[in-house]
């Protein structure tokens, strides 16, 4: 009698175990995007231990100033890796207090999870995806994307010590920033070759400050204080370039000549 309950018990764990899998493989359906929201949940529990040299990116065509409210951009996580397979999830969140924010819309290779609070992929094939975001009617600040993705072996099996899971984020402003969040600062000089100073406005510290060519692409990110208040731009390639500053929860931007 015991050998047939343990018979039955297998077979009852046969297709849920097939159906773990398979869903890994079409994606992540709880939340696992690395963001804050998601608590920096990823796939790594199951997918770990092994090296592909992987690294991911998450490009948009939203201006480097800022997302219009109501208004539908593309978005695409790429990952980078020698492996054969990979999968990915991303969200969406407010930076004020990580709540999801705009709407995600699911594109070729991908589908809406998590009560569409997440994005994830439909199958392993693929090493980029492009889908849509929607920005909100109202002004709720920054919007950061956070993705997870995952080089996999190809086997279809997670658990097997043989993946690599790797994060990215990336955070856009509103251009409907208020005055009293409008971060206004001096740069010089302007055009230049080698080097700019970053002047923050009396009584700001320190602020972050990043560099972004005029596709969007962050290039590069430093803090600078009261005290230290150079950026290096030696290595950038000569062109038109947006610097963003961002310090105690306000923002400002400009255009930038590399001569």
């Amino acid at each position: 009698m015991k050998k047939n309950y343990l018979f039955k018990l297998t077979l009852f764990f046969i297709p849920v175990l097939a159906l773990f899998l398979m869903s890994n493989a079409g994606g992540r359906f709880a939340p696992a995007s690395g963001s804050p929201g998601d608590g920096g949940a990823t796939c790594v529990a199951c997918h770990n231990g092994g090296n592909f040299n992987a690294s991911a990116t998450i490009t948009t065509n939203i201006p480097v100033t800022g997302y219009e409210l109501n208004t539908v951009y593309n978005v695409t996580v790429t990952a980078n890796s020698t492996a054969p397979a990979h999968g990915f999830q991303l969200t969406a969140e407010r930076d004020s207090d990580n709540g999801k924010m705009g709407t995600l819309i699911a594109g070729s290779g991908s589908q809406l999870v998590n009560s569409d609070g997440n994005i994830t992929h439909t199958n392993p094939n693929q090493s980029s995806w492009t889908f849509s975001w929607r920005s909100p009617t109202t002004d709720e600040g920054t919007v950061s994307f956070y993705a997870a993705v995952n080089a996999a072996n190809g086997n279809g099996q997670a658990f097997d010590g043989s993946d690599q899971v790797v994060t990215t984020s990336s955070s856009s402003p509103s251009l409907s920033i208020s005055e009293a969040r409008l971060l206004k600062f001096e740069m010089y000089p302007n055009p230049s070759s080698d080097e700019v100073t970053i002047q923050l406005p009396s009584g700001t510290e320190k602020a972050k400050v990043g560099v972004f060519d005029y596709t969007g692409r962050l290039i590069s990110s430093q803090e600078v204080t009261s005290s230290n208040r150079k950026v290096d731009v030696t290595n950038l390639v000569s062109g038109i370039y947006i610097i963003r500053v961002t310090a105690d929860n306000k923002i400002g931007a400009q255009r930038f000549i590399k001569s």
